[in-house]
C-alpha cells in the first residue's frame, strides 16, 4: 500500500496492493497501522454510500468547524471523477482544485482533509460512491460552493446539458461568497 502526495498539503491518494488471481481480487482498503505508518490518523466515525447514474454531479460540499469533516473516498462500482477544492486560508494551494478518476478498476481512494470542499460527477453508466468520514453528518454545519464557480473553473468531463444536478446543489454561493471558517495550519 502507498500514499501519493498531491501537491496539496494533507490531500493525498492511496493506493492499495491488489492481490489477483483466477478467483477475482482482495485488497485491504483500509488498515488502520498501516495508514498510520503512512502519517495518516483519522478516527473514522461514519460511513457514507451513494449510487448515481451518468452525467449526476453531487457537490462541492463541506462541514465547517467544529464539524469539520475529512473523508476516505472510493468507488466500489463504476468511475468518478473526484474534486477537491483547497478552502483553507492562508494555503499555499487556496482555492485550487485537485481532480482525480476514481473507480472500480483503478481502486485509488482520495484522502480529503477537512478544509477542502468535495464534489464527484459519474462518468460510467452508473457508480456506487463509499467514503468514511472522521466526524458525523450536522445540518447547522454544512457548507457548499457552486459546482459551476468561473473561478474555479472545473471540468467536471461531463458535456453540456447532460449533468444532472439536484435542485440544492445548483444554488449554491461562488468560492469567494462562501462562508467558511478554514484556516491552514501548515
Amino acid at each position: 500500500m502507498s500514499f501519493i502526495k498531491t501537491g496539496f498539503p494533507g490531500l493525498l491518494i492511496f493506493q492499495p496492493v491488489v492481490f489477483e488471481d483466477a478467483r477475482g481480487f482482495f485488497f485491504e482498503s483500509y488498515n488502520e497501522k498501516i495508514f498510520n505508518e503512512g502519517g495518516v490518523d483519522y478516527q473514522w466515525m461514519q460511513d457514507n454510500q451513494s449510487f448515481s447514474h451518468y452525467g449526476v454531479i453531487r457537490g462541492l460540499h463541506y462541514q465547517n468547524p467544529p464539524k469539520a469533516q475529512s473523508k476516505l473516498v472510493r468507488t466500489l462500482t463504476g468511475k468518478i471523477l473526484d474534486i477537491a477544492v483547497d478552502i483553507r486560508a492562508g494555503s499555499p494551494s487556496y482555492g485550487k482544485v485537485y481532480s482525480v478518476e476514481l473507480s472500480s478498476e483503478n481502486k485509488l481512494q482520495l484522502l480529503i482533509p477537512a478544509g477542502f470542499a468535495h464534489g464527484f460527477s459519474v462518468l460510467s453508466e452508473n457508480a456506487t460512491v463509499l467514503y468514511k468520514c472522521d466526524n458525523l453528518y450536522d445540518k447547522a454545519a454544512e457548507g457548499s460552493i457552486a459546482y459551476n464557480d468561473p473561478f474555479l473553473n472545473i471540468d467536471w468531463k461531463i458535456p453540456p446539458g447532460k449533468a444532472i444536478l439536484s435542485d440544492k446543489d445548483q444554488g449554491h454561493p461562488l468560492l469567494k461568497d462562501c462562508k467558511n471558517r478554514f484556516v491552514f495550519e501548515g
